[in-house]
């Protein structure tokens, strides 16, 4: 009998296996929503609120997140949200691509062959050339189908983080952009499995649900 994953979530607490554990976070962070959904969505690493709460998208760029999914008909509850890197890198910087395979071969490929989710969505670089190849980029590739090497079609769009830098006319532009991307999934989704309830009466307050475990130290000292 394969790992479950309760037992890989704890294995992930307990990981020292690169230098990222030891850039002054908390520990690695987990994952939040549905284990059973049809939707993986796949960031890149945890920033400083992640790193407090301990689960992934859940500070300003997981706030403007949730309202792009909510205008698709998706709430967080309703879909599994995960990252390539699960520990915060020092400053909040971007992971690198060599960063992003260590970690990911580790446990987000667990991850995903235990919850076996039928559509992935990857937001931003890192998630984009983790799931594609390193030489995809994210303005080129973005919201084009492509297949992964665990068999999920995945589809990729702008990283809220990256929403939040922009403004005006560019602003507007990348909105309608994230928001055809995901519609894309959705419509994915529904044809895979139409019987799939994705969207909940109004969006869950993720900050309160994980209120318990801001600030809390993770992971077992070797």
């Amino acid at each position: 009998m394969g790992q479950s994953h309760t037992e890989l979530i704890d294995a992930l607490y307990k990981c020292k296996q690169c230098p990222l554990c030891n850039e002054g976070n908390l520990g690695p962070t987990s994952f939040n929503g549905d284990i059973n959904s049809p939707i993986a969505i796949i960031g890149e690493g945890p920033g400083e609120t992640e790193d407090q709460f301990g689960v992934p998208l859940v500070g300003k760029s997981g706030q403007l997140l949730d309202k792009a999914l909510w205008s698709v008909g998706i709430t967080r509850d309703r879909v599994y949200t995960t990252n390539v890197i699960k520990c915060r890198p020092k400053g909040n910087r971007t992971p690198t691509i060599e960063e992003g395979i260590f970690c990911a071969t580790r446990w987000l490929d667990n991850e995903l062959t235990v919850i076996e989710p039928r559509v992935i969505i990857a937001l931003g670089s890192v998630a984009l050339k983790y799931l594609l190849n390193s030489e995809a980029r994210i303005t080129k590739d973005r919201g084009k189908w492509f297949q992964t090497k665990y068999g999920i079609p995945a589809i990729a769009t702008y990283h809220p983080a990256y929403l939040l830098r922009l403004t005006g006319k560019d602003l507007i532009k990348a909105k309608w952009e994230v928001f055809y991307d995901l519609q894309e999934a959705v419509n994915k989704c529904r044809e895979i499995k139409p019987e799939y309830l994705l969207k909940s009466e109004a969006p869950p307050d993720l900050l309160s649900l994980y209120a318990p475990n801001k600030g809390n130290k993770r992971g077992t000292p070797t």
